[in-house]
């Protein structure tokens, strides 16, 4: 007598949720810095991008 198959069922891919932004850009993977000029290092009111040294400019929360 041959063996009887069995079924199996499916198993069902699980959602995952997305990825948590970052706190420190708020998810764009840069942040804005005050820029320095001069010898004495003077800030002036002027703004320049930089990449978020929190994600490395990804936008999402690391998880270490």
């Amino acid at each position: 007598m041959a063996a009887r198959k069995t079924t199996t069922r499916r198993t069902t891919e699980k959602t995952t949720s997305a990825p948590a932004k970052c706190p420190g850009c708020d998810g764009t993977g840069a942040t804005a810095t005050r820029v320095r000029v001069g010898r004495g290092r003077r800030r002036t009111n002027h703004q320049q991008t930089v990449l978020c040294l929190s994600c490395l400019g990804t936008g999402l929360a690391r998880s270490f």
